[in-house]
């Protein structure tokens, strides 16, 4: 039975991704024999368009000895701007911090909305308030991640972030992205202030 082997490399963010098309996925690769063989009823380039379909790509397109070589540079839609964040209030999480840009993608939109419904309808207004003027920054259980805290005074709600901070091991189009926000009560909000380590706190 014939392989297809699709080669990627993917931010854990999901915020820009390179793919490259193996040769042998070139438009008809599976000939009709085979394709009665395997039962297949598409062919391989339908197929990668299957898996790519919801990005946008440029195709550069070389022949080397005869054989056509596809490089597809994918870039990721739907990322949303939040913010800039004071980069001096998050070095107590890493000094190595490349931007102060900080984004959300659909991926993790969707993720909060499902385990957190009606958080993000209601409250991801207040995104940009909470990553640049944290409350508090607590030492969360991932190297780069920052466990934000923050009380929005107008309606007295407390509210618990995530922000994955970019460093110079990550790809230079990379930004601090939000991985997941939540609204909280006083009980959860008292207890990791009690059992986390307190990082920042604002004065």
């Amino acid at each position: 039975m014939g392989w297809f082997v699709i080669a990627h490399t993917t931010y854990f963010e999901g915020i820009s991704t390179t793919q490259k098309k193996p040769a042998h996925l070139s438009k008809y690769s599976l000939d009709e024999d085979k394709q009665k063989i395997y039962g297949a009823t598409i062919t391989a380039d339908e197929l990668w368009n299957m898996c790519v379909g919801k990005y946008k790509k440029s195709i550069d397109k070389s022949v080397r000895n005869g054989i056509i070589e596809e490089k597809i540079e994918v870039a990721v839609k739907d990322v949303y701007s939040i913010g800039k964040l004071d980069i001096d209030k998050y070095k107590c999480v890493t000094e190595d911090i490349v931007t102060n840009e900080v984004v959300i993608t659909q991926k993790q939109v969707e993720h909060i909305k499902e385990r957190h419904p009606n958080d993000y309808e209601s409250f991801s207004s207040f995104f940009k308030e909470i990553v640049e003027n944290p409350d508090y920054i607590i030492e969360a259980n991932r190297p780069n991640m920052a466990l934000v805290l923050k009380q929005i005074k107008l309606n007295n709600e407390k509210f618990k972030t995530v922000v994955r901070l970019t460093t110079s091991s990550d790809s230079p189009n990379y930004k601090n992205s939000i991985i997941t926000f939540m609204k909280i009560d006083n009980k959860e909000w008292n207890r990791i202030l009690k059992n986390k380590k307190t990082l920042y706190k604002s004065e």
